[in-house]
């Protein structure tokens, strides 16, 4: 199934939390390489998820094979030449914060209303469940809570990312692509939507800086156009109350995301346990 590959026959052209990029040096395809400690499961379903949303014409590179060096397992996809991601743009571009930022919020809504293939994608919640309920680092009462709360939600079948922010949009200034498509479901919108509200105003600036080349000003200004354009907000009451909304997504997605990061191992996090506790009692620390 996996093909084997020489990295010598590409160059790094990019990092992210769980994977570095290489380019193939004559420019046609790009490897997408996971880090040590993720299993090849995580890498099939990936190119797995990605190749159904190609297929279903969603706008994302061609997947083309699974490949190895050996060491590490991943995918390759098409090159999309003189792409950027909006991050990118905006980083350089600080006057493309807003338009950019209205882009992307319709290109949200664009997705989340297409209809899923529900025998081809899975449920969000069904995607996050196993996660919660069998990782190591989570405590007994709050794995609890977080499934409580999981049960309430409901699921729309329309079209969500997974992993929802301006890193896994590019575009060559024509056409404009989704990427990173491992966790591509169905479901709330807000699924989507919170990922962006904890990054504006709970990850740290060096994280921020990192990942998406922003300061913690930039993406909270990201953060409110996004959410008053995409939900057609006009009031400071109506975004606190959008915010409020969005805190149990955000609780559980945020332990998804350790649960997956660790591999389901290791000592709870108590932090961001009490983080997450907040959230679901409607509280924001620092905000409200």
């Amino acid at each position: 199934m996996y093909q084997q590959i020489n990295l010598d026959d590409y160059l790094q052209s990019g990092e992210g939390g769980q994977a570095l990029t290489y380019t193939r040096k004559d420019g046609n395809t790009m490897a997408k390489m996971f880090q040590y400690g993720l299993g090849s499961e995580t890498v099939e379903r990936e190119f797995r998820i990605s190749k159904a949303v190609y297929d279903a014409g969603i706008p994302c590179p061609k997947p083309i094979r699974l490949v190895t060096d050996g060491e590490h397992f991943g995918a390759e996809y098409e090159v999309i030449a003189n792409k950027r991601s909006f991050t990118r743009i905006i980083s350089q571009e600080p006057e493309q914060l807003e338009p950019l930022t209205l882009k992307f919020a319709q290109l949200g809504r664009q997705l989340h209303s297409i209809p899923a293939n529900t025998d081809v994608f899975p449920d969000m919640k069904d995607v996050i469940r196993p996660w919660i309920e069998k990782s190591a680092c989570i405590t007994e009462p709050y794995r609890g809570r977080l499934l409580q709360t999981l049960d309430g939600i409901p699921s729309p079948k329309t079209c969500l990312h997974g992993d929802f922010h301006i890193g896994n949009i590019i575009t060559n200034g024509e056409k404009d692509y989704w990427i990173d498509l491992g966790d591509f479901a169905y479901g709330a919108p807000e699924w989507d939507l919170s990922t962006n509200f904890y990054l504006a105003f709970y990850l740290s600036p060096e994280l921020l800086d990192n990942l998406f080349h922003l300061d913690s000003a930039t993406f909270r200004k990201h953060w409110t156009l996004l959410v008053k354009s995409y939900y057609g907000i006009q009031t400071q009451e109506e975004l606190r109350a959008c915010e409020k909304d969005m805190l149990k997504y955000t609780a559980i997605k945020l332990m998804f995301n350790l649960c997956k990061r660790r591999n389901g191992q290791g000592e709870p996090n108590l932090r961001l346990e009490g983080l997450g506790n907040a959230f679901l009692s409607g509280m924001a620390p620092g905000l409200f």
